[in-house]
């Protein structure tokens, strides 16, 4: 065609960017009417020289290009080192507050089980005192304590009738 119309790809290489950056620019940017510089044959659009001028200036207001997209490459590396050293950072304080929390189970559980054992002490001690006693009211006493013991005692009552229970009914529509 003409030296005064560009297609896109090649206004992106002359610019060194792709054809989606222009694109995007174009989008972006509302003062650019797109019919206005832009004719198209089959799927290819060209663009004239108005046109051409106006897409160079959205990109020489970046300065150069290839020097910002280097610069940012750099610049996403040394994000890149910032975030693990940030990741690193954190990983190890999460550590240390995982072993400090560790630290503070294992007291608890220690605590726990010498609280038990001292349970279990006292647990002992009370049956050493309850057969102590059961031992001192079962043992054998002179014949005057035995009749004593004997009064204190209940009878147990000869009476037949009363000595079987009555079944119990499940039912209690009087009560």
């Amino acid at each position: 065609m003409s030296e005064n119309l560009k297609t896109i790809r090649e206004l992106a290489d002359e610019l060194g960017v792709s054809k989606q950056a222009i694109w995007q620019k174009i989008k972006r940017d509302s003062s650019i009417d797109l019919r206005q510089f832009t004719s198209t044959k089959g799927n290819t659009v060209y663009v004239d020289v108005d046109g051409q001028k106006a897409i160079k200036a959205m990109f020489s207001n970046d300065s150069s290009t290839r020097y910002r997209q280097q610069k940012d490459d750099v610049d996403d590396n040394k994000k890149d080192a910032v975030d693990e050293q940030d990741e690193v950072k954190f990983l190890r304080n999460l550590v240390s507050e995982i072993q400090s929390e560790k630290k503070e189970l294992h007291k608890l559980l220690d605590q726990q089980q010498r609280l038990a054992l001292q349970d279990k002490q006292l647990l002992e001690e009370y049956k050493a005192e309850i057969k102590d006693l059961k031992a001192l009211t079962m043992a054998p006493r002179d014949d005057g304590e035995k009749e004593v013991m004997a009064q204190d005692q209940p009878e147990p009552e000869t009476n037949t009738a009363n000595s079987q229970p009555k079944p119990k009914k499940w039912w209690r529509f009087g009560k």
